[in-house]
């Protein structure tokens, strides 16, 4: 008997498997039947042509089901796969549409352009007689005639940030500390950490200061982080890991799910990494996020779930514990954004306070960024980023192996950094130590407190969410928010805008810590608030004014070119003037 071939033996294989019905042969006579129709019909088709017709009949045939192919691909992704939902692009589509129409665009550009005037006028005023250097001076100045010069510039600002007049913005400012850190700057000046083996001791800083943030927050034997210039850059290089990370496990089109009041600098990264943001709302009354609605937010290509601890516009702590049990459920990274109070809330419970855990210590957190330039007490534009383990900070460095000029390797965004900066972060962790970082922690989480309670007292005004760590944020029901931080602007405060909604919020600092200055500022909003609750219509100046005008604006491109406009001001140098598109002056 002849041994079977390899198609009849895989016939004998599968066909007990079929239904009783069906057999291999009549499937195979089946698809013949068809594939002789299909010859047939062709050949019907193309009786009487003659063979270029056919030719083109075939490449026209062709060309119509790989467009009709490329327009399904482009609608699909158009409609699934870009960072702005549908709805989002349909609205930007519809404003640019109908900012293209003769009347209204020339009347819009109009009071675009009023309102740049009125931004120049406010924020950045030129004053009479003031001159701007152009070009290099001739000769170079000497040293008096210079910090002569630098004394000038120093008597422009009229905030009396010293004060504790401020919001945020300085963190610590004494004399004695400003005194220690100028000498240590100064002895690094020169120094960078791009060449370890000409600034070891700048290594070792580094090094030094990463490992400290590591342990204050509970890291294990494999976390590990950098230094960086900063929150944003922070942010934007976990980001850059995430995404990395995403691509290693074959995920081509990354999401962050975040809520709606994580810090801007997730959107920049989204921009510039080429992921998609997905914002979920946040609980109206407590203002931290809605849990609900992230875990409905995760698909397939979901690789980063972020949470603030605490959250810069109301200063509440996101429920990290249950986003580290989704983050572990789904295998996503989940980065603690505490940028803000990173040197807070490491120190509360030893300070006295309680919060729910945050860091290393929860399971699933895989990533944490905190800023030694704010309640560190460092020079501004120092930051440190960290990782639960070493694999996902190797996502974070760059290395181009093939360069002509040798192996270009970076652990963070810059080449060069400036090792005077990391020296100084240094002598500013290693001057206060745990009992320094405590006492101030102790200080200003009560100041804080002591505001709140205040703020809750005073008739028209009301307190967003339970703030948790040092900001507080308030808001009117009985008159526009804005013109009560215009009232205090004019009363020598500085505090920041918020919007959606629209409020105003003090984060306090060490400065904001001396006697005094908490009671002062309570009385001022009292009395403002009675004033405008006696006139609630009263016109809204300045930049108050502008900023209440934004958040009114549907079309948000609007917003964006008031905005860009605002960083056009903030280069101005006398005789030249912002232009919002199309509108010149004379």
């Amino acid at each position: 008997m002849l041994e079977k071939t390899l198609w009849e033996r895989f016939l004998d294989t599968v066909e007990p498997h079929l239904p009783e019905h069906l057999h291999w042969n009549e499937i195979c006579w089946t698809f013949v039947y068809y594939l002789a129709e299909a010859r047939r019909h062709i050949h019907r088709w193309c009786r009487g042509m003659e063979a270029w017709e056919i030719v083109v009949n075939t490449v026209t045939y062709c060309f119509c089901v790989w467009l009709m192919t490329e327009v399904l691909r482009w609608v699909i992704g158009w409609a699934f796969f870009r960072e702005k939902s549908v709805t989002e692009r349909v609205k930007k589509g519809f404003f640019k549409l109908v900012r293209r129409l003769p009347y209204l665009k020339d009347r819009i550009a109009s009071e675009i352009q009023q309102s740049v005037d009125a931004m120049e006028r406010t924020a950045f005023p030129v004053r009479e007689g003031e001159t701007f250097h152009m070009r290099l001076p001739t000769k170079g100045m000497k040293e008096k005639e210079l910090l002569k010069e630098v004394d000038d510039y120093l008597k422009m600002g009229n905030v009396k940030w010293q004060e504790g007049r401020v919001s945020g913005t300085v963190y610590c400012g004494s004399k004695e500390l400003t005194d220690l850190l100028t000498k240590v700057y100064a002895k690094f000046a020169w120094s960078n950490p791009l060449h370890v083996d000409i600034f070891p001791d700048v290594r070792k800083m580094e090094a030094e200061v990463v490992q400290m943030c590591v342990n204050m927050f509970k890291g294990g034997k494999e976390a590990c982080g950098t230094m960086t210039s900063g929150g944003t850059e922070s942010l934007l290089l976990a980001c850059k890991s995430y995404r990395d990370w995403a691509y290693d496990r074959g995920i081509k089109r990354p999401e962050i799910v975040a809520p709606v009041s994580v810090h801007a600098a997730f959107d920049k990264a989204a921009h510039y990494f080429n992921m998609k943001l997905v914002h979920v709302p946040v609980d109206e009354k407590t203002r931290r996020c809605n849990m609900k609605a992230m875990k409905k937010a995760i698909t397939k290509n979901t690789i980063l779930l972020v949470g603030s601890a605490p959250q810069f516009p109301h200063g509440v702590m996101d429920p990290i514990v249950e986003m580290a049990k989704l983050a572990k459920k789904y295998n996503l990274g989940l980065h603690v954004d505490s940028c803000l109070g990173g040197f807070l809330v490491p120190f509360m419970k030893k300070a006295g306070f309680d919060l729910p855990p945050f860091d290393f210590s929860v399971e699933g957190v895989t990533s944490i960024s905190c800023d030694t330039h704010k309640y560190g007490f460092s020079p501004k534009g120092s930051s440190v980023i960290l990782y639960s383990n070493k694999h996902l900070r190797h996502f974070q460095f760059f290395v181009a192996p093939d360069w002509q000029g040798g192996i270009y390797a970076c652990p963070t965004i810059p080449g060069s950094r400036p090792g005077a900066i990391i020296a100084a972060t240094w002598a500013a962790m290693m001057h206060f130590g745990e009992s320094g970082y405590v006492e101030s922690t102790r200080k200003i989480i009560t100041t804080r407190m002591k505001i709140e309670e205040g703020l809750r007292k005073i008739k028209g005004i009301y307190v967003l969410g339970k703030p948790e760590v040092s900001v507080v944020a308030f808001a009117s029901n009985d008159f526009d928010i804005y013109q009560l931080g215009d009232a205090l602007t004019k009363r020598g405060w500085n505090l920041n805008s918020l919007q959606f909604p629209s409020s105003i919020h003090f984060c306090v600092t060490y400065l904001n810590t001396q006697a005094g200055v908490a009671e002062l500022f309570l009385k001022d909003v009292k009395e403002c608030c009675a004033k405008l609750l006696n006139d609630p219509q009263a016109k809204t100046e300045g930049m108050a004014a502008i900023y209440g005008m934004a958040q009114g604006i549907p079309d948000r491109s609007i917003v964006t070119e008031l905005a860009c406009c605002f960083l056009d001001c903030m280069y101005n140098i006398g005789n030249t003037q912002p232009q919002a598109n199309g509108v010149h002056h004379n």
